[in-house]
């Protein structure tokens, strides 16, 4: 599900985590070759990118139902 990215923050290893509307986070880490996301690494970059959607996987898990509590 695509949501906007309404802000970030850095992770326990100093990684940029794209805060999601829906409350999800993503990681968007500039891992050349494999991801190439230069825009991460100064803040005049990130802020050009809020807004933009990403794909949130966390919205598309299936919901799964807390495990019975007994009483």
């Amino acid at each position: 599900m695509q949501q906007p990215i309404v802000g970030y923050h850095q992770d326990e290893y100093e990684d940029w985590v794209a805060d999601l509307a829906c409350g999800h986070g993503q990681h968007v880490r500039h891992q050349p070759p494999f991801t190439n996301r230069p825009w991460v690494l100064t803040a005049f970059g990130r802020d050009q990118y809020l807004g933009t959607f990403l794909n949130c996987k966390k919205c598309e898990e299936p919901d799964v139902d807390p495990p019975p509590t007994s009483g």
